[in-house]
């Protein structure tokens, strides 16, 4: 998978963590930067479980995975008065 794959991957993981967690997307450069970093995230959480998860689908569960996780410690620290 070339860049713009993991572009595409990377907005989508981002825009379905947003809509899980609060219910709408947060923008193009947002949900990139929530995205790559779930992938991350969510790349070291199935490392330490021993999961394995491949192809398209899978790099996209591990990064929604990862995202929810990431906005989850996210909204921890950050409440809205």
């Amino acid at each position: 998978m070339g860049w713009i794959g993991w572009i595409i991957i990377g907005v989508l993981s981002g825009w379905i963590a947003g809509k899980l967690m609060r219910g709408g997307g947060f923008g193009f450069i947002v949900n990139f930067v929530v995205g790559i970093i779930g992938a991350l995230i969510g790349g070291w959480i199935f490392g330490i479980l021993k999961i394995s998860a491949g192809g398209i689908v899978g790099s996209l569960v591990t990064s929604v995975v990862g995202a929810v996780v990431f906005l989850s410690i996210i909204s921890f620290f950050y409440k809205k008065s």
